[in-house]
């Protein structure tokens, strides 16, 4: 089965159409304030309504949000799943109060922070955030891909944080992973998607 791809970080049709044109299998909207990649509800409705069927799932990412903020960009995307960056508590909730589909994200620096069980419906494992970042996740850096070599995992994954066309082979190969997740790594500069670098880094993924 070929590795499944998701493009995230989509703020305008330059990125989206280049995501679906190369066979992505998701696209990601950030809904974070302080990220370079934040898209306001109505625009990524717009982007959304703009999607033809059968083209790449929708997955908004939110970093500690509130039901309401669940709720007001729901009004606005008909997302297909979530991307919670919160506590394995919050994030139960959120996946029984919504029905949707939601990947946890986890930060890990070594095999001890692999979740050996969970309650959500996937992960997205990344490197932890540097010290003093005011944004969660991976930052762009990558972690040592052996590591989730030989684990179990709970659910199915996707390898995230420092992926770009030039490595994805290798993480692919040393981390095990079927499903990967990119953002900086396919833009020109933050948060501006580039139409050859994502479908370089599909291609170079499934290849």
């Amino acid at each position: 089965m070929p590795v499944r791809v998701k493009i995230c970080g989509i703020r305008d049709h330059v990125g989206l159409d280049a995501a679906t044109q190369a066979g992505a299998d998701w696209v990601g909207f950030v809904f974070f304030s302080r990220s370079p990649r934040n898209i306001t509800a109505q625009a990524a409705g717009v982007l959304a309504r703009d999607m033809a069927t059968g083209g790449p799932e929708r997955i908004g990412l939110f970093v500690r949000p509130t039901d309401d903020d669940i709720r007001r960009v729901l009004d606005n995307v008909p997302l297909d799943g979530l991307q919670i960056y919160d506590d394995a508590d919050r994030t139960d909730v959120i996946r029984r109060r919504f029905g949707l589909p939601v990947w946890g994200a986890v930060g890990i620096a070594s095999t001890q922070d692999l979740p050996e069980t969970c309650a959500v419906d996937g992960l997205v494992i990344e490197s932890r955030a540097p010290a003093g970042s005011d944004r969660p996740g991976g930052n762009a850096h990558a972690f040592d891909w052996t590591l989730t070599g030989g684990w179990q995992a709970p659910v199915p994954w996707l390898l995230a944080g420092g992926l770009n066309p030039d490595n994805i082979q290798r993480a692919i190969r040393q981390s095990g992973a079927r499903a990967v997740d990119v953002s900086s790594g396919v833009e020109s500069s933050p948060g501006v998607k580039s139409s050859e670098l994502i479908r370089r880094f599909v291609q170079a993924a499934r290849a």
